[in-house]
């Protein structure tokens, strides 16, 4: 079982993030080989500041070693230091179809009504995702709601590949199904997800955030009036209050009713400092980790660099079988 999967540095990563995908990540590692890389190559599809992207590498690099990424175990590198990436994708948008690239849903969400000032890179994006995990015979691709799209496209691909040019080359990766993450949502808005484009940074729990920072977040977020109930049902129509105990159950690793059957019948008054405290308790290590690995990035660079070196050997043969079959090389 190889599992590969990538993340943009785009920098000031939150709670959301760690809930949603970090820990996920740091938990698959003992279950397959792995495979984690910083989608550098994807961040070209919209305007970029060079300098802030290299600087957002290694920063997230660091964040996720923080995080329990332990780079002996599984392979953390940054995409443009391994060029089979890239190279395998020129040679699969030979074989995608513009009617398939024309139906992804996020191609129409990004590009909106402008799709004529778009990039050629945000359209074929898609077919650079399917190469990072084709190279490497991945056999699973964890994936959110927003990404099962991708990777059946990555699918039809490796399909249509092997059908034309009579191989049986690329393995079909299947979705990899981990323990629901929890859906975070902003703690000024319970019906927005934490996000780090949200003007407020009262929204979000940055992982950089000192513990004072996190505590007057949560003291801060919006709430009602009315006690906890006994059951997460009794929370379906308070959202603000649904998130934060949705937010504490998944940082104890527990359930939204065994955290309300220590809570029923308290208000926000009693919840939000306990909530503060273990969030202090879970984040604070890892921030503290990232600062001293941040301390030496020439360090986290090398550590990309090792990575990138064991991916490089493990996608060469993928890419060299690719040009055989279309007559790249003799």
């Amino acid at each position: 079982m190889r599992v590969v999967s990538g993340i943009q540095p785009t920098g000031n990563l939150h709670l959301g993030n760690y809930l949603g995908a970090i820990r996920q990540w740091v938990d698959m590692q003992d279950r397959a080989e792995s495979l984690f890389f910083l989608a550098d190559l994807h961040a070209l599809t919209v305007v970029i500041d060079p300098r802030e992207l290299a600087s957002n590498t290694i920063e997230m690099a660091a964040t996720l070693i923080a995080a329990g990424i332990d780079p002996d175990r599984a392979i953390l590198f940054n995409q443009a230091r391994v060029p089979a990436h890239a190279e395998l994708c020129w040679l699969l948008q030979g074989t995608a179809r513009m009617g398939w690239l024309n139906r992804m849903t996020q191609w129409k969400d990004k590009a909106g009504k402008n799709r004529e000032g778009a990039s050629v890179g945000l359209f074929t994006y898609p077919v650079l995702q399917a190469a990072d995990v084709l190279a490497y015979q991945a056999t699973h691709v964890p994936v959110g709601d927003d990404q099962k799209q991708h990777l059946e496209l990555a699918r039809d691909i490796a399909t249509k590949f092997n059908q034309d040019f009579g191989v049986e080359l690329f393995t079909l990766p299947e979705p990899f199904i981990s323990p629901a993450a929890p859906r975070v949502m902003s703690l000024r808005d319970g019906s927005a997800k934490m996000s780090k484009s949200d003007p407020s940074d009262a929204s979000r729990i940055n992982l950089v955030d000192s513990d004072d920072v996190m505590a007057g977040k949560f003291r801060k977020a919006r709430t009602d009036a009315e006690p906890l109930p006994a059951e997460m049902a009794g929370l379906a129509e308070r959202p603000e209050a649904r998130n934060l105990v949705t937010i504490y159950a998944a940082l104890a690793g527990t359930g939204g009713d065994a955290v309300l059957a220590e809570f029923a019948g308290q208000g926000f008054g009693q919840f939000k400092p306990a909530l503060a405290d273990l969030a202090i308790a879970t984040l604070g290590p890892i921030r503290d980790r990232m600062v001293r690995l941040l301390d030496d990035r020439d360090h986290v660079a090398v550590t990309l660099e090792k990575g990138a070196e064991r991916a490089r050997t493990l996608a060469g043969p993928t890419l060299l079988a690719a040009q055989k079959a279309m007559g790249l090389q003799v």
